[in-house]
C-alpha cells in the first residue's frame, strides 16, 4: 500500500477509535425487559416462589433460561438444603361465626404449628397489666384452652410472661396478635415448629368478640432442597470479578387460594441483575462478571450463607459485590449500606451520584443482616446493599399487596446506571 494509502487507513482508523469512545455503550438498561421478568416472576405461576409448591424451584429454572437467553458463557446452578414451615392447605378463621381472609384479616407466625377447634378468647389489660391476675384467670377452667388476645408490640415488654403462657405448663392455645395493617407475613424464623400457634390480626379487630374458630394446616419441609442460579460473563481478565446479587424466592402460600406475589420483594432486584448479565454480554467487561440468583433469602439467607461457605470463585477474588433487594419504588434517595471493605468504593458512588444525579442522595445505614450482602459482608468482601426505602410500594413490604399491580419501576434505571458507572471507573 502506498504512503497515501496508509494515511488514510489511520485516519479512518483514527475515527472509528473516537467514535468508539464517545459513543454510548450498547443497549444500555432494557426497562421493557425488566417489566417482562418482573411480572413473570409475580404471576401465579409461581405462587409466591415459595416452597410448598415448589415455586422458589420453578422460578429459579425460568431465571436459568433467561439468563441462557440473555447470552451468559455459563449458568450454574448450585443446590442446597433447608428446613422450612409453610402453609399451603386449610386455612379458615372465623370470629364468633364471621368468616375472616388470609392475609387480610389475619396472617400466621411463620413458626406456627396447625391448629384447628373453636377457642374462647381472653384479653390482655395492657393499661392495668398485672401478671399474677393473669395468670390466675388463666388457671380457672372457664378459661382452659382460650386464645390470648394482646398487642404484639407490648408482648414484647412483658417477654418472660408471654414465654411462660407458651409453655406447656400453661393451659393457653394459642395467641392472637394485634398489629398494624396491612398485615405481614415472614419466613425468617420457619426452619422450626412451635407448640402453640401464633396468630396475626389488625388492631380492628373486636374487643368483645367471644370465640374464634380454626381449621389452619401447615407443612414442616425437612431438608428440601433449592438452588441458587448463577450466571457468568467472561471477562478479559479472570484474576479479579464483580458480583451481582438479588433473592428471587419469596414467602410462597398463606393457604390454598393465597400467594404472596413479591413484585418489589424481590422480583425487581431479580429482573435487575437479569438485565445487567444481558448489558455485560453485549459489551465484553474487563474482569469476570457473576449475577447470582439466591433462594432461601426469605428463610434467612439460607441462599447466600450457602454460598459464602461454598464459592465458586474465591470470596478474595470479588473487587466489588452488588445485591439489589426491593428497588421497585420510587423514593428519590435511595438507601444503602456498606462493608468496611467497601468504604473504599463509597466514596466514588457518591462522586458519581453527585455528577450525574442518578438520585437526590445516598442515604447510607448502618450495616445489618436484612439481605444476601451480609454474609459476604462479614467475611471482608467489599459490597454494597441497594433498597429503595419509603416509597410508595414499601408499605406492601411482605402483604399481598406486593403485586405488579402495585410495581413501581422509578428506581430501576438510576440503581442499574450508578452500578454500570462504577463499574467502569472503579
Amino acid at each position: 500500500m502506498n504512503k497515501k494509502g496508509i494515511m488514510n487507513k489511520r485516519l479512518f482508523l483514527g475515527i472509528l477509535l473516537a467514535i468508539a469512545f464517545v459513543a454510548p455503550r450498547l443497549d444500555a438498561q432494557d426497562l421493557k425487559h425488566y417489566k417482562k421478568v418482573v411480572k413473570a416472576l409475580s404471576s401465579s405461576k409461581y405462587q409466591g416462589r415459595g416452597y410448598a409448591k415448589d415455586g422458589a424451584n420453578k422460578a429459579g429454572q425460568y431465571l436459568a433460561k433467561e439468563f441462557a437467553k440473555a447470552g451468559v458463557d455459563e449458568v450454574i446452578c448450585q443446590p442446597f438444603k433447608l428446613d422450612i414451615n409453610t402453609f399451603p392447605g386449610k386455612m379458615a378463621m372465623s370470629v364468633d361465626g364471621k368468616k375472616q381472609v388470609p392475609g387480610k384479616d389475619f396472617t400466621m407466625r411463620e413458626f406456627a404449628p396447625g391448629v384447628k377447634g373453636e377457642f374462647g378468647l381472653y384479653y390482655i389489660d395492657t393499661a392495668n397489666y398485672d401478671s399474677e391476675k393473669i395468670f390466675n384467670d388463666l388457671a380457672k377452667p372457664e378459661n382452659k384452652n382460650v386464645f390470648v388476645v394482646c398487642d404484639f408490640l407490648y408482648s414484647y415488654k412483658r417477654g418472660k410472661d408471654f414465654q411462660r403462657m407458651q409453655g406447656k405448663d400453661c393451659a393457653v392455645a394459642g395467641f392472637l396478635y394485634t398489629w398494624e395493617e396491612p398485615l405481614k407475613f415472614y419466613k425468617a424464623y420457619g426452619e422450626k415448629v412451635v407448640g402453640k400457634p401464633i396468630i396475626w390480626v389488625p388492631y380492628r379487630f373486636p374487643k368483645d368478640a367471644k370465640t374464634i374458630k380454626l381449621d389452619i394446616e401447615n407443612k414442616f419441609l425437612k431438608n428440601y432442597e433449592c438452588f441458587n442460579v448463577i450466571a457468568k460473563v467472561e471477562g478479559r481478565r479472570h484474576d479479579s470479578c464483580y458480583v451481582f446479587t438479588a433473592h428471587y424466592d419469596h414467602l410462597g402460600n398463606l393457604g390454598k387460594k393465597v400467594f404472596y406475589a413479591g413484585a418489589n420483594d424481590n422480583a425487581s432486584g431479580t429482573a435487575t441483575i437479569v438485565t445487567l448479565a444481558e448489558y455485560y454480554t453485549k459489551n465484553k467487561p474487563e474482569f469476570d462478571m457473576y449475577f447470582i440468583a439466591f433462594s432461601g433469602e426469605d428463610a434467612n439467607l439460607r441462599g447466600s450463607e450457602f454460598f459464602a461457605n461454598n464459592p465458586i470463585v474465591p470470596l478474595e477474588q470479588i473487587k466489588y459485590l452488588f445485591n439489589i433487594d426491593m428497588i421497585g419504588d420510587n423514593n428519590p434517595v435511595q438507601y444503602c449500606e456498606v462493608s468496611d471493605e467497601g468504604m473504599r468504593g463509597y466514596a466514588l458512588f457518591e462522586k458519581i451520584n453527585n455528577e450525574k444525579h442518578h438520585f437526590k442522595a445516598l442515604n447510607r445505614g448502618e450495616l445489618a443482616g436484612n439481605s444476601d450482602h451480609y454474609p459476604f459482608a462479614v467475611r471482608h468482601v467489599p459490597c454494597i446493599f441497594f433498597e429503595n426505602e419509603q416509597g410508595d410500594a414499601f408499605k406492601y413490604y411482605h402483604t399481598i399487596h406486593d403485586n405488579y399491580k402495585n410495581a413501581v419501576f422509578d428506581s430501576y434505571e438510576p440503581v442499574f446506571k450508578i452500578v454500570t458507572d462504577f463499574v467502569d471507573r472503579y
